[in-house]
């Protein structure tokens, strides 16, 4: 089985480590992007991400919930998990499909989420 590919998207340098560290050391290969602008260049260079894993709150003019929007609009095959540790999006604020976790989450829960989706 393929292994899956996740871009972490987070500006905060140590919260973007610690996302890639969890998702290392449960075998996921991890490519980083430090905003939603370079997230959207990375998309837009590969073809073999499969989950991308968004903070909210980001700078330069996009946040995690507008390049989840993109993301789906764009790439729809693309499974999204938006995080923050300062709102709760409503459901239907969310694009159709994905997951919301508040900071701090649980590291099991969003592992176990992203095991659980389609390869």
């Amino acid at each position: 089985m393929p292994m899956q590919k996740i871009l972490v998207v987070e500006d905060e340098p140590l919260l973007r480590m610690a996302a890639v560290d969890m998702f290392e050391e449960e075998g996921f290969e991890v490519i980083e992007a430090r905003d939603a602008i370079e997230a959207i260049e990375i998309l837009e260079q590969r073809t073999d991400i499969s989950v991308v894993f968004t903070d909210v709150d980001m700078p330069r003019g996009m946040d995690g919930m507008k390049l989840a929007a993109i993301v789906r609009d764009r790439w729809p095959p693309l499974h999204i998990i938006i995080t923050s540790g300062h709102m709760t999006p409503s459901e239907e604020s969310l694009p159709a499909g994905s997951k919301f976790f508040s900071k701090p989450y649980r590291e099991h829960e969003v592992i176990g989420e992203i095991r659980r989706m389609p390869t």
